[in-house]
């Protein structure tokens, strides 16, 4: 790679990002600036933002890796992506959220949850669940660019894992929301041309979009001689029903961020940002547009990338071996192989978009949560120094992500495969802890503040055990499952051990805070009617 090209690119985003920054942390001048971004931030800047917070590195790398070897099948994540992540998030919950939320005068998700339930300890709770379990997220989306950094410039894993994060750090510390909102902007502009030009010249360098996919197909017979025992098919058709594969593509990964996405709090914030429902309206169709390019073409080239490698002289073999079979090299190698040195240095800039922009929005999300929700809520704290709080709690969020990802790939068998896992957990976990109460919430005057709290508690405990004991991906590098019971899963080898948590603990979540409200006294009408002032 032209190293002088490389260098002018890279100061040039640098001095960009750094501008970006810098205006944020200028105008933000109270808390609410800090958290929500006065709320008066530009449609075009909440769509890109929502949906490059959405994607990131673990989209790209990790489940364009996956697609590698689950083949075409993930086309229907992008499809719930738009049509659930954008369409329904933003329609159905956005509106809603907006409005609630400024009535009640909520500046981040758990405080939407706690002012709605009126519960400071729903409130509390959520913010540390997301302070301990978001950085898992952040730490595989760390992971997939430093990879990527480190492979395409030749160093150190740990040298660009520390550089990259320290980039970061900086200005979202400084800038608040309003500093990581615009910084996403940019970084999504550049993510969607970056990608335009990788669908282009993949199918270029395969023979055209009929021969790429035709020749895709015929390798059906080399993905079955390898992944055929867990029911592979070929990279152009779905795993067969029931399969081991299919419950992972289908559960994990399709279902689990499908679904997880309704209940994020770092998406769900950005709803809170705008000044009416016309900045939502205009935005679903950026958003839609920006997902569609950002997963649909993730997913396809990693596919298509098995075409390239068997093909090629150099590797004769499938992506996945290619890879030294390793999920999240798969991307990369493909890159730095097939791809012209123009190229790599700007895709290296997509995918620095792509990890800062997701990690700014998580860093800045975890520290409120322990700033807002659980210091000044949760404790019922009256001070001046939620910002400064705020301030350190991402410090230490950022900190701990940084542990994880230098600690992960020693831990967990597949090395990086863990990237795409790892944003399967969390969203999973979400959508168990959050999204019944959080539908509840918007929609029903009925979900009471017992109900709520019972529902938020029994989809963290439902998750966390099927993670420790039963879903095998997790309990067996983990390894509590065998120190307690001499066994990697209690599931054993039946198909409950490839069955995702969120499809046995939202339904039970859900259930419970059904059930609860059933029982227990509603809420108080006068309360309610504040909630949904001006919800039609």
């Amino acid at each position: 790679m032209n190293l002088l090209m490389l260098s002018v690119i890279v100061i040039v985003y640098l001095s960009i990002i750094a501008y970006l920054g810098y205006r944020g942390y200028k105008s933000t001048k109270t808390a609410s600036d800090y958290l929500i971004g006065g709320r008066n931030i530009h449609p075009y800047v909440m769509a890109i933002s929502y949906g490059a917070t959405f994607i990131s590195t673990s989209a790209i790398i990790g489940f364009g890796g996956a697609a590698g070897i689950f083949g075409m099948g993930l086309l229907w994540l992008t499809f719930l992506n738009i049509v659930v992540g954008i369409f329904i998030a933003f329609v159905f919950f956005g509106k809603r959220t907006r409005i609630m939320g400024y009535n009640l005068d909520a500046h981040t998700f758990p405080e939407l949850l706690g002012q709605r339930f009126e519960s400071r300890f729903l409130q509390g709770a959520s913010g540390i669940l997301i302070f301990i379990a978001m950085p898992l997220y952040a730490a595989v989306v760390l992971m997939g660019a430093s990879h990527f950094l480190a492979q395409t410039l030749s160093i150190s894993y740990n040298v660009a894992l520390l550089f990259f994060t320290a980039i970061i750090a900086i200005y979202v510390i400084m800038g608040g929301i309003k500093g990581v909102m615009y910084t996403d902007a940019f970084q999504g502009s550049l993510m969607f041309l970056g990608m335009i030009f990788l669908l282009i010249i993949t199918y270029n360098k395969l023979g055209g979009v009929t021969q790429a996919h035709k020749s895709l197909t015929a390798l059906a017979p080399e993905a079955i001689k390898i992944f055929g025992k867990a029911g592979h098919q070929g990279w152009t058709v779905m795993p067969a029903l029931f399969s081991k594969f299919w419950w992972t593509l289908v559960s994990t990964i399709i279902l689990g961020v499908g679904i997880g996405v309704l209940a994020q709090p770092q998406l769900v914030v950005r709803f809170m940002t705008v000044k009416s429902n016309k900045e939502l309206n205009r935005a679903v169709l950026i958003g839609g547009i920006f997902i569609l390019m950002m997963t649909g073409v993730a997913f396809v080239v990693g596919a298509l990338s098995n075409v390239f490698f068997f093909n090629s002289e150099k590797y004769h073999a499938i992506s996945f071996l290619a890879a030294g079979k390793n999920v999240g090299n798969i991307i990369p190698l493909y890159i730095k192989e097939a791809m012209p040195n123009w190229f790599t240095a700007l895709f290296m800039v997509t995918l620095l978009s792509a990890a800062m922009s997701t990690l700014s929005s998580q860093f800045h999300t975890m520290g409120t949560s322990i700033g807002r929700d659980f210091y000044e809520k949760g404790l019922k704290t009256k001070s001046n120094k939620t910002i400064f709080i705020s301030q350190t709690g991402i410090l230490i969020a950022i900190l701990l992500s940084l542990f994880l990802a230098y600690s992960l790939p020693k831990f967990f068998a597949g090395g990086t495969a863990i990237i795409a896992r790892g944003t399967a957990i969390f969203f999973g976990l979400s959508a168990a802890a959050f999204l019944p109460i959080y539908l509840g919430g918007l929609y029903s005057k009925k979900i009471t503040k017992k109900a709520a709290i019972a529902g938020f508690l029994t989809g963290v405990i439902v998750s966390a055990i099927w993670l420790f004991f039963f879903h095998v991906k997790e309990s067996q590098p983990l390894l509590l499952c065998h120190a307690l019971f001499g066994v990697d899963t209690l599931a054993g080898k039946s198909t409950w051990a490839v069955v995702d948590p969120i499809l046995i603990a939202l339904p039970i979540s859900t259930i419970v805070t059904i059930a609860v409200s059933f029982f227990t006294k509603p809420p108080k009408t006068e309360h309610l009617d504040k909630c949904f002032s001006e919800i039609k």
